[in-house]
């Protein structure tokens, strides 16, 4: 199981055997994984690489320790419905009825012109000017999504990174400010191998792959009024769908 001869170092080993065992069908977040004494004595090796992996798998997010009760997988910090909700802009109101304390930073503010992509999405001819805005957001300071939206500049006039660099609402600038209200989005979920950049801000170990969701939101009147592209972290966030009615009669 473990090859002590092997050019692979025995925790890096020992590291992989514990990924594996949690991603197995026997453990789900939440359920507490062996000892250090029972993984020592199952691997035949010595108990500090096995803390050692441990500690790797911490740091990674993998794993967390609590002081009375072991180490354990940890829950998500955040369920997402894949289904679109009515309650736009709730990432904030979603993170605090998983018990957590939101926050978001503002990565990026630019005007730019929509490419090909953006365009069709936003509905809008190509080079027209848009707004790109980058943030990332935070539970209880734990780094888990970085969403970043295209907004056609035309709707938004006088709308200047100003407005969100204290982490305000940008549904409720939207409303507030312009009148602009969301009330349906297209969305659609994708596995996705994250940039450097993407990797660094959430802290994510070497080789990790991520959710991708894009969506478009569009108003009452079904005009798209902003496109984005969220990047949520493997193991803080989860995705779930609605209860489905029951098909029995």
């Amino acid at each position: 199981m473990i090859e002590k001869q092997s050019k692979v170092p025995v925790y890096l080993q020992v590291q992989r055997f514990i990924e594996d065992l949690i991603e197995g069908a026997d453990y789900g977040p939440g359920d507490h994984i062996p000892s250090e004494r029972a993984l020592a004595d199952q691997l035949d090796v010595n108990r500090l690489t096995v803390r050692k992996a441990i500690d790797r798998l911490v740091s990674h997010g993998r794993l967390e320790r609590n002081s009375t009760n072991g180490t354990r997988i940890p829950e998500p910090r955040l369920n997402r419905h894949v289904e679109p909700s009515p309650n736009f802009g709730s990432l904030t109101r979603a993170i605090q009825l998983n018990g957590g304390k939101p926050s978001s930073k503002l990565l990026h503010f630019e005007l730019a012109k929509a490419k090909d992509s953006i365009a069709s999405n936003l509905a809008i001819p190509v080079d027209d000017d848009i707004l790109v805005i980058r943030r990332l957001w935070r539970v209880d300071d734990v780094p888990i999504i970085i969403e970043t939206s295209y907004i056609p500049a035309a709707t938004v006039p006088g709308l200047g990174a100003e407005d969100l660099i204290a982490g305000q609402s940008l549904y409720e600038i939207l409303r507030e400010r312009y009148g602009i209200v969301a009330a349906t989005s297209n969305r659609t979920i994708s596995v996705h191998v994250p940039t450097s950049f993407e990797e660094a801000t959430l802290m994510l170990p070497p080789h990790s792959s991520t959710l991708l969701m894009r969506l478009i939101v569009e108003d009452a009147n079904r005009r798209p009024i902003e496109y984005v592209r969220s990047v949520n972290h493997p193991v803080h966030v989860n995705f779930q769908t609605a209860p489905q009615a029951s098909d029995k009669s």
